[in-house]
Protein backbone atom coordinates (compact mmCIF):
# COMPACT_ATOMS: atom_id res chain seq x y z
CA UNK A 1 0.00 0.00 0.00
CA UNK A 2 1.37 3.60 -0.83
CA UNK A 3 1.03 6.31 1.47
CA UNK A 4 0.19 9.88 0.54
CA UNK A 5 -0.82 12.74 2.18
CA UNK A 6 -3.66 15.18 1.52
CA UNK A 7 -2.89 18.36 0.42
CA UNK A 8 -4.93 21.81 0.04
CA UNK A 9 -5.01 24.18 -3.09
CA UNK A 10 -6.68 27.59 -2.99
CA UNK A 11 -7.10 27.10 0.81
CA UNK A 12 -10.28 25.02 0.19
CA UNK A 13 -9.92 22.26 -2.08
CA UNK A 14 -7.74 19.28 -1.01
CA UNK A 15 -5.65 16.84 -3.50
CA UNK A 16 -3.68 13.93 -3.79
CA UNK A 17 -1.23 12.68 -6.44
CA UNK A 18 -2.13 9.38 -7.85
CA UNK A 19 0.69 6.86 -8.63
CA UNK A 20 2.47 7.01 -12.01
CA UNK A 21 2.28 3.42 -12.62
CA UNK A 22 -1.61 3.48 -12.49
CA UNK A 23 -1.63 6.37 -14.98
CA UNK A 24 0.62 5.30 -16.78
CA UNK A 25 -1.15 1.33 -17.35
CA UNK A 26 -4.81 2.59 -17.72
CA UNK A 27 -3.41 4.89 -20.19
CA UNK A 28 -4.82 8.30 -19.05
CA UNK A 29 -3.73 11.32 -20.57
CA UNK A 30 -4.01 15.32 -19.41
CA UNK A 31 -7.08 16.48 -18.57
CA UNK A 32 -8.86 12.68 -19.35
CA UNK A 33 -12.04 12.58 -16.99
CA UNK A 34 -11.84 10.12 -13.78
CA UNK A 35 -14.55 8.86 -12.14
CA UNK A 36 -14.34 8.77 -8.08
CA UNK A 37 -17.16 6.17 -6.48
CA UNK A 38 -17.58 6.57 -2.57
CA UNK A 39 -18.48 2.75 -1.51
CA UNK A 40 -20.02 1.75 1.74
CA UNK A 41 -17.21 0.94 3.84
CA UNK A 42 -15.74 4.56 3.93
CA UNK A 43 -13.22 3.71 0.81
CA UNK A 44 -12.73 5.73 -2.39
CA UNK A 45 -13.20 3.91 -5.98
CA UNK A 46 -10.94 5.79 -8.02
CA UNK A 47 -11.57 4.52 -11.98
CA UNK A 48 -10.80 5.55 -15.56
CA UNK A 49 -13.78 3.39 -16.80
CA UNK A 50 -16.57 6.27 -17.08
CA UNK A 51 -19.17 4.75 -18.85
CA UNK A 52 -19.76 2.20 -16.24
CA UNK A 53 -19.04 -0.62 -18.87
CA UNK A 54 -19.25 -4.60 -18.14
CA UNK A 55 -16.16 -6.03 -18.10
CA UNK A 56 -16.04 -8.65 -20.91
CA UNK A 57 -13.93 -11.73 -20.50
CA UNK A 58 -13.23 -14.63 -22.39
CA UNK A 59 -12.64 -18.42 -21.78
CA UNK A 60 -12.06 -21.22 -23.74
CA UNK A 61 -11.42 -24.69 -22.92
CA UNK A 62 -9.91 -27.40 -24.91
CA UNK A 63 -11.93 -31.03 -24.74
CA UNK A 64 -8.42 -32.76 -25.25
CA UNK A 65 -7.90 -31.86 -21.73
CA UNK A 66 -10.96 -32.41 -20.70
CA UNK A 67 -11.85 -36.54 -20.45
CA UNK A 68 -14.93 -36.60 -18.64
CA UNK A 69 -18.49 -34.64 -19.73
CA UNK A 70 -19.25 -34.39 -16.13
CA UNK A 71 -15.65 -32.34 -15.32
CA UNK A 72 -16.69 -29.90 -17.94
CA UNK A 73 -19.99 -29.54 -16.88
CA UNK A 74 -18.28 -28.17 -13.46
CA UNK A 75 -15.94 -25.90 -15.52
CA UNK A 76 -19.00 -24.23 -17.63
CA UNK A 77 -20.36 -24.20 -14.43
CA UNK A 78 -17.88 -22.33 -12.73
CA UNK A 79 -16.69 -20.07 -15.48
CA UNK A 80 -20.26 -18.82 -15.47
CA UNK A 81 -20.41 -18.04 -11.76
CA UNK A 82 -17.17 -16.37 -11.64
CA UNK A 83 -18.75 -14.20 -14.66
CA UNK A 84 -17.17 -14.98 -17.96
CA UNK A 85 -19.51 -13.55 -20.58
CA UNK A 86 -17.83 -15.90 -23.60
CA UNK A 87 -17.02 -18.78 -23.47
CA UNK A 88 -15.91 -21.40 -26.29
CA UNK A 89 -15.53 -25.11 -26.41
CA UNK A 90 -12.91 -26.06 -29.04
CA UNK A 91 -11.88 -29.67 -30.14
CA UNK A 92 -8.39 -30.64 -32.30
CA UNK A 93 -11.07 -33.10 -34.61
CA UNK A 94 -15.05 -32.77 -35.22
CA UNK A 95 -16.23 -32.08 -31.53
CA UNK A 96 -17.99 -35.99 -29.97
CA UNK A 97 -21.18 -35.67 -29.68
CA UNK A 98 -21.16 -36.34 -26.31
CA UNK A 99 -19.48 -32.76 -26.01
CA UNK A 100 -22.38 -31.06 -27.49
CA UNK A 101 -24.87 -32.61 -25.60
CA UNK A 102 -23.02 -31.13 -22.21
CA UNK A 103 -22.50 -27.66 -24.10
CA UNK A 104 -26.68 -28.01 -24.61
CA UNK A 105 -27.23 -29.23 -21.04
CA UNK A 106 -24.91 -26.19 -19.96
CA UNK A 107 -27.43 -23.61 -21.50
CA UNK A 108 -30.53 -25.49 -20.30
CA UNK A 109 -29.31 -25.07 -16.27
CA UNK A 110 -27.92 -21.55 -16.89
CA UNK A 111 -29.56 -18.64 -17.04
CA UNK A 112 -28.56 -16.15 -19.97
CA UNK A 113 -25.99 -18.59 -21.71
CA UNK A 114 -26.87 -18.98 -25.74
CA UNK A 115 -24.97 -20.41 -28.46
CA UNK A 116 -23.74 -17.91 -30.84
CA UNK A 117 -21.37 -19.70 -32.88
CA UNK A 118 -21.07 -23.38 -34.03
CA UNK A 119 -18.87 -24.81 -36.61
CA UNK A 120 -17.83 -28.31 -36.50
CA UNK A 121 -14.82 -28.23 -34.16
CA UNK A 122 -16.01 -24.95 -31.75
CA UNK A 123 -19.00 -23.88 -30.39
CA UNK A 124 -19.04 -20.21 -28.51
CA UNK A 125 -21.57 -19.35 -26.20
CA UNK A 126 -22.38 -15.62 -24.78
CA UNK A 127 -24.33 -14.00 -21.81
CA UNK A 128 -27.01 -12.45 -23.30
CA UNK A 129 -28.91 -11.48 -19.66
CA UNK A 130 -27.99 -7.63 -18.64
CA UNK A 131 -27.63 -8.14 -14.64
CA UNK A 132 -29.00 -5.11 -14.40
CA UNK A 133 -32.78 -6.99 -15.39
CA UNK A 134 -32.39 -9.91 -12.59
CA UNK A 135 -32.50 -7.75 -9.50
CA UNK A 136 -30.90 -10.24 -6.39
CA UNK A 137 -33.88 -9.40 -4.09
CA UNK A 138 -36.60 -10.49 -6.62
CA UNK A 139 -34.11 -13.90 -7.55
CA UNK A 140 -34.30 -14.14 -3.42
CA UNK A 141 -37.97 -13.75 -3.05
CA UNK A 142 -38.58 -16.58 -5.99
CA UNK A 143 -36.27 -18.87 -4.88
CA UNK A 144 -38.16 -18.91 -1.41
CA UNK A 145 -41.47 -19.53 -3.40
CA UNK A 146 -39.99 -22.77 -4.72
CA UNK A 147 -38.37 -24.12 -1.94
CA UNK A 148 -41.64 -23.26 0.10
CA UNK A 149 -43.61 -25.47 -2.31
CA UNK A 150 -41.25 -27.76 -2.90
CA UNK A 151 -41.49 -28.59 1.32
CA UNK A 152 -44.97 -28.43 1.24
CA UNK A 153 -45.55 -30.85 -2.09
CA UNK A 154 -43.16 -33.35 0.04
CA UNK A 155 -45.07 -33.37 3.15
CA UNK A 156 -48.02 -34.55 1.42
CA UNK A 157 -46.09 -36.99 -0.42
CA UNK A 158 -44.88 -38.33 2.90
CA UNK A 159 -48.32 -37.92 4.22
CA UNK A 160 -49.52 -39.99 1.18
CA UNK A 161 -46.83 -41.57 -0.19
CA UNK A 162 -47.81 -40.47 -3.76
CA UNK A 163 -44.21 -41.46 -5.60
CA UNK A 164 -45.11 -39.05 -8.59
CA UNK A 165 -45.19 -35.94 -6.97
CA UNK A 166 -41.96 -36.83 -4.72
CA UNK A 167 -40.21 -37.47 -8.06
CA UNK A 168 -41.75 -34.09 -9.19
CA UNK A 169 -39.90 -31.82 -6.26
CA UNK A 170 -36.43 -33.49 -7.49
CA UNK A 171 -37.16 -32.00 -11.47
CA UNK A 172 -37.95 -28.49 -9.71
CA UNK A 173 -34.88 -28.38 -7.84
CA UNK A 174 -32.75 -27.65 -10.58
CA UNK A 175 -34.68 -24.11 -11.04
CA UNK A 176 -33.17 -23.28 -7.51
CA UNK A 177 -30.12 -24.54 -8.56
CA UNK A 178 -30.51 -22.24 -11.83
CA UNK A 179 -31.40 -18.92 -9.50
CA UNK A 180 -28.34 -20.00 -6.98
CA UNK A 181 -25.98 -20.15 -9.53
CA UNK A 182 -27.11 -16.50 -11.13
CA UNK A 183 -26.62 -14.98 -7.56
CA UNK A 184 -23.29 -16.39 -7.74
CA UNK A 185 -22.60 -15.19 -10.62
CA UNK A 186 -24.03 -11.41 -10.21
CA UNK A 187 -21.82 -11.35 -6.77
CA UNK A 188 -18.78 -12.24 -8.82
CA UNK A 189 -19.13 -9.64 -10.99
CA UNK A 190 -19.86 -7.02 -8.53
CA UNK A 191 -16.83 -7.67 -6.88
CA UNK A 192 -14.89 -7.26 -10.29
CA UNK A 193 -16.77 -4.41 -11.15
CA UNK A 194 -17.86 -2.20 -8.04
CA UNK A 195 -19.31 0.61 -10.43
CA UNK A 196 -22.19 -2.24 -11.02
CA UNK A 197 -23.25 -2.04 -7.61
CA UNK A 198 -24.08 1.27 -7.97
CA UNK A 199 -25.51 0.55 -11.40
CA UNK A 200 -27.92 -2.24 -9.61
CA UNK A 201 -28.32 0.04 -6.82
CA UNK A 202 -26.63 -2.40 -4.45
CA UNK A 203 -23.91 -2.53 -2.17
CA UNK A 204 -21.39 -4.78 -2.05
CA UNK A 205 -22.16 -5.89 1.24
CA UNK A 206 -25.51 -6.38 0.92
CA UNK A 207 -24.71 -8.32 -2.69
CA UNK A 208 -22.34 -10.41 -0.42
CA UNK A 209 -25.43 -11.33 1.88
CA UNK A 210 -27.58 -12.30 -1.07
CA UNK A 211 -25.31 -14.55 -1.85
CA UNK A 212 -24.61 -16.77 1.46
CA UNK A 213 -28.53 -16.63 1.82
CA UNK A 214 -28.93 -17.98 -1.99
CA UNK A 215 -26.46 -20.48 -1.06
CA UNK A 216 -28.12 -21.44 2.25
CA UNK A 217 -31.62 -21.43 0.18
CA UNK A 218 -29.92 -23.83 -2.35
CA UNK A 219 -28.67 -26.30 0.41
CA UNK A 220 -32.32 -26.49 1.86
CA UNK A 221 -33.36 -27.25 -1.55
CA UNK A 222 -30.94 -30.29 -1.73
CA UNK A 223 -32.79 -31.86 2.14
CA UNK A 224 -36.49 -31.68 0.78
CA UNK A 225 -34.81 -33.41 -2.42
CA UNK A 226 -33.42 -36.17 -0.20
CA UNK A 227 -37.15 -36.02 1.75
CA UNK A 228 -38.62 -36.62 -1.43
CA UNK A 229 -36.68 -39.44 -2.11
CA UNK A 230 -37.08 -41.38 0.92
CA UNK A 231 -41.13 -41.49 0.09
CA UNK A 232 -39.78 -44.25 -2.28
CA UNK A 233 -38.89 -46.61 0.83
CA UNK A 234 -41.63 -44.98 3.37
CA UNK A 235 -44.56 -46.55 4.16
CA UNK A 236 -46.90 -44.96 6.72
CA UNK A 237 -50.09 -46.97 8.34
CA UNK A 238 -52.43 -46.99 10.87
CA UNK A 239 -49.75 -48.31 13.19
CA UNK A 240 -47.23 -45.45 12.82
CA UNK A 241 -49.73 -42.29 12.34
CA UNK A 242 -48.04 -40.94 15.31
CA UNK A 243 -44.80 -40.45 13.74
CA UNK A 244 -46.38 -38.94 10.91
CA UNK A 245 -47.62 -36.24 13.40
CA UNK A 246 -44.42 -35.67 14.24
CA UNK A 247 -43.03 -35.65 11.30
CA UNK A 248 -45.56 -32.93 9.99
CA UNK A 249 -45.02 -31.25 13.51
CA UNK A 250 -41.28 -30.62 12.84
CA UNK A 251 -41.80 -29.83 9.22
CA UNK A 252 -44.24 -27.16 9.60
CA UNK A 253 -41.94 -25.79 12.46
CA UNK A 254 -38.59 -25.92 9.64
CA UNK A 255 -40.57 -24.53 6.72
CA UNK A 256 -41.58 -21.34 9.48
CA UNK A 257 -38.31 -20.43 10.87
CA UNK A 258 -37.55 -20.41 7.13
CA UNK A 259 -40.07 -18.22 5.99
CA UNK A 260 -39.45 -15.86 9.36
CA UNK A 261 -35.89 -15.53 8.32
CA UNK A 262 -36.20 -14.59 4.40
CA UNK A 263 -39.36 -11.97 6.27
CA UNK A 264 -36.34 -10.93 9.20
CA UNK A 265 -33.76 -10.26 6.11
CA UNK A 266 -36.31 -8.07 3.83
CA UNK A 267 -37.61 -6.03 7.02
CA UNK A 268 -34.16 -5.88 8.40
CA UNK A 269 -35.46 -7.20 11.75
CA UNK A 270 -32.67 -8.13 13.66
CA UNK A 271 -34.76 -9.00 16.82
CA UNK A 272 -37.18 -11.51 14.68
CA UNK A 273 -33.88 -12.61 13.89
CA UNK A 274 -32.70 -13.56 16.80
CA UNK A 275 -35.70 -15.38 18.26
CA UNK A 276 -35.97 -17.87 14.94
CA UNK A 277 -32.42 -18.97 16.28
CA UNK A 278 -34.28 -19.54 19.67
CA UNK A 279 -36.18 -21.35 17.97
CA UNK A 280 -34.48 -23.79 15.98
CA UNK A 281 -33.84 -25.62 19.69
CA UNK A 282 -37.33 -26.57 19.86
CA UNK A 283 -37.01 -28.30 16.17
CA UNK A 284 -34.18 -30.49 17.17
CA UNK A 285 -36.18 -32.28 19.87
CA UNK A 286 -39.26 -32.68 17.65
CA UNK A 287 -36.51 -34.58 15.33
CA UNK A 288 -35.16 -35.94 18.43
CA UNK A 289 -38.49 -37.59 18.93
CA UNK A 290 -38.83 -39.10 15.90
CA UNK A 291 -35.93 -40.38 15.59
CA UNK A 292 -36.63 -42.57 19.06
CA UNK A 293 -39.74 -43.37 17.20
CA UNK A 294 -38.07 -44.79 14.20
CA UNK A 295 -36.13 -47.16 16.72
CA UNK A 296 -39.66 -49.36 16.83
CA UNK A 297 -40.19 -49.53 12.70
CA UNK A 298 -38.24 -52.08 10.46
CA UNK A 299 -35.21 -51.73 7.99
CA UNK A 300 -35.43 -49.42 5.68
CA UNK A 301 -38.59 -47.81 6.94
CA UNK A 302 -36.56 -46.85 9.72
CA UNK A 303 -33.97 -45.75 8.16
CA UNK A 304 -36.23 -43.58 6.25
CA UNK A 305 -37.80 -41.89 8.74
CA UNK A 306 -34.20 -41.34 10.28
CA UNK A 307 -33.07 -38.97 6.93
CA UNK A 308 -36.31 -37.39 6.90
CA UNK A 309 -36.07 -36.49 10.61
CA UNK A 310 -32.35 -35.57 9.58
CA UNK A 311 -33.30 -33.42 6.43
CA UNK A 312 -35.78 -31.92 8.39
CA UNK A 313 -33.76 -30.62 11.05
CA UNK A 314 -30.95 -29.43 8.55
CA UNK A 315 -33.34 -27.23 6.79
CA UNK A 316 -34.34 -25.81 10.72
CA UNK A 317 -30.64 -25.62 10.98
CA UNK A 318 -29.60 -23.59 7.37
CA UNK A 319 -32.66 -21.29 8.49
CA UNK A 320 -30.76 -20.60 11.84
CA UNK A 321 -28.00 -19.65 9.78
CA UNK A 322 -30.14 -17.20 7.65
CA UNK A 323 -30.98 -15.38 10.96
CA UNK A 324 -27.66 -15.55 11.67
CA UNK A 325 -26.51 -13.83 7.94
CA UNK A 326 -28.89 -11.09 9.05
CA UNK A 327 -27.99 -10.09 12.24
CA UNK A 328 -24.48 -9.99 11.16
CA UNK A 329 -25.38 -7.91 8.21
CA UNK A 330 -27.45 -5.42 10.16
CA UNK A 331 -24.99 -4.79 12.53
CA UNK A 332 -22.31 -3.87 9.95
CA UNK A 333 -24.80 -1.37 8.42
CA UNK A 334 -25.72 0.09 11.56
Amino acid sequence: MEIRRVQMTGGSSYIITLPKEWIKASNIKKNDPIGLLAQSDGTLLVTSKMKQEQLYKIKEFDTSKIPKQNFLLRQLIGAYIVGYTSITVKSISRMPTAVRNTIRAFTQTTIGQEIVEETDNSITLKDLLNPIEMPLDRTIKRMQIIVKGMNEDALKAVRTGDIKLADEIISRDTEVDRLHWLVARQYHMILQNVSLAEKMNITVDLSSAYFLISRIIERIGDHIVRIANNVHYLKINRQNQKILSKIELADNLALDIFNKSIGAFFRKDIRASNENIDTVEKLEKLCGEINTLALQQKGLIAISIGYIADSIRRIGEYAEDISETVINYLIDEK
